[in-house]
């Protein structure tokens, strides 16, 4: 009879491993793909920012992109209805400046104290572990700021034909800085230049069981033909000055510039030309961060940014330990790293040998970063408190604006779409969200209305 001991070590080396195989999932955007590639710049906007990765037409800059869902767990369908990240870390020679965006210009709230909570209302049901729509719509009419994003989401937006055929946005307002100090508030955005593609709601939820990894599965097979997918960088810039005075709050999230305001700017060219040679060790490690930024890139006065600027390093530093960024897709491996960070699991790098981790030190030791990687000052004023966003304008306009736009068709998908998720909930929330839309415009409400009623009875 053969008898496992302690003394088989490769067996017990093997099975510990094993034991501690998995690390958490990511709390949102648990599912994704990535590739790498590179952003080229095409036009000259060192009047805008003095980033040095943007200082020269033609220049190439290294980048690892992730696109991924949002709500769902890392088992789910890449089909499912969801936003879809758009993750993107730029290797610059100054270190690494992480994009951290989605496939919408808008997100669902302005105030980061609502993110866990519209988090949770996506997830599952605390007794049933079941998807719950009371909570989904409950949240949702309770905070008509969502409105705009839930249009979108609801729209065939919401279950695109692969992550090839997505834009990219930053949402947020950030700032570029030039080498004279003058800033803009811009937004970016990735226009694919495989054109956007959707399915419509049957056919994703067909190809939902079918093929549940249809979007990964589409990227890196083009990738691995040849096929390169790639997207238009551009930018909306507004002067500083001019944020107080415009029509929206340029710092309120759920809004968009228009771009009959706004122009976007072509930059750049962004393409994906290689497939991770390991899913683990790249696009499950990688770790991407707002805060995360280069000299010429600063964040702005935007509430759910600044709630994000914590957020993401802190739950990276949760999930893969203190020194995720000495992991190698985390490393900013075009710039020299110099800083006093020391010890902690999974020390790597060598924990910079003798350098002293103080500062001042009289030993050639590292300096805190002067002013050239320093935000840009700026004054303030007023009382310390939470404040609400201030608003210029309902939360209505925008969404009703949306809806104007649509074909009948898109207009047709929108409303059968919102109908037929919002039909789980009770009665008094469907009624709450349904006066929201009559709001933002009365058609776009008066037939959700109806195709929840006509839903109803055919149950």
């Amino acid at each position: 009879m053969l008898r496992s001991l302690l003394q088989d070590f490769n067996f017990i080396d093997k099975i510990a491993h094993f034991d501690r195989e998995r690390i958490p999932e990511r709390v949102v955007h648990a599912k994704g793909a990535g590739a790498h590639g590179y952003f080229e710049v095409t036009k000259d906007i060192r009047h805008l920012s003095k980033a040095k990765f943007l200082s020269s037409i033609g220049k190439r800059t290294p980048v690892f992109l992730r696109f991924s869902t949002v709500g769902g767990e890392k088992g789910s369908a890449d089909t499912d209805r969801d936003p879809r990240g758009f993750a993107l870390k730029f290797y610059t020679e100054e270190g690494n400046w992480d994009m951290t965006g989605n496939n919408t210009p808008v997100f669902f709230i302005r105030d980061p104290q609502k993110f866990p909570d519209f988090i949770h209302t996506q997830k599952r049901n605390p007794r049933t572990n079941l998807k719950d729509p009371d909570a989904v719509w409950d949240f949702a009419s309770l905070v008509p700021e969502s409105i705009h994003q839930f249009s979108i989401l609801f729209s065939n937006r919401g279950t695109p034909n692969g992550y090839r055929h997505v834009n990219g946005y930053s949402s947020h307002t950030l700032k570029l800085v030039n080498d004279k100090g003058v800033g803009h508030w811009v937004k970016f955005h990735f226009k694919t230049d495989q054109k956007i593609k959707n399915f419509t709601g049957e056919e994703a939820t067909k190809l939902a069981g079918t093929s549940p990894d249809y979007a990964t599965q589409d990227l890196f097979e083009s990738i691995e033909k040849g096929q390169f997918p790639s997207w238009t960088v551009k930018i909306q810039a507004m002067p500083l000055d001019k944020a107080t005075s415009y029509r929206w709050n340029i710092f309120d999230v759920t809004k968009v510039w228009p771009q009959a305001d706004y122009p976007l700017i072509e930059i750049g060219k962004l393409v994906l030309n290689r497939n991770p040679e390991n899913y683990f060790a790249e696009t499950e490690q990688a770790a991407f961060s707002p805060s995360h930024m280069v000299p010429g890139i600063e964040p702005s006065l935007d509430k759910m940014l600044q709630g994000r600027l914590f957020s993401y390093p802190d739950t990276h530093r949760h999930r893969l330990g203190a020194n995720y960024l000495q992991i190698p897709i985390n490393q900013p491996y075009c710039a020299k790293v110099s800083h006093h960070q020391r010890d902690g699991p999974v020390t790597v790098n060598g924990n910079f040998g003798s350098a002293p981790n103080y500062e001042p030190n009289s030993f050639g030791g590292p300096h805190q970063a002067g002013r050239s990687a320093s935000l840009t000052p700026y004054a303030v004023s007023g009382n310390v408190d939470r404040h609400a966003v201030g608003i210029k304008d309902d939360d209505f306009v925008q969404a009703g604006n949306l809806y104007r736009l649509l074909s009948a068709e898109e207009k047709t998908h929108l409303v059968n779409n919102i109908a037929g998720a919002i039909r789980g909930a009770k009665k008094h929330i469907q009624e709450r969200e349904i006066a929201h839309l009559k709001k933002a415009d009365p058609e776009y409400g008066a037939r959700v209305e109806k195709a929840v009623l006509l839903t109803s009875q055919r149950i």
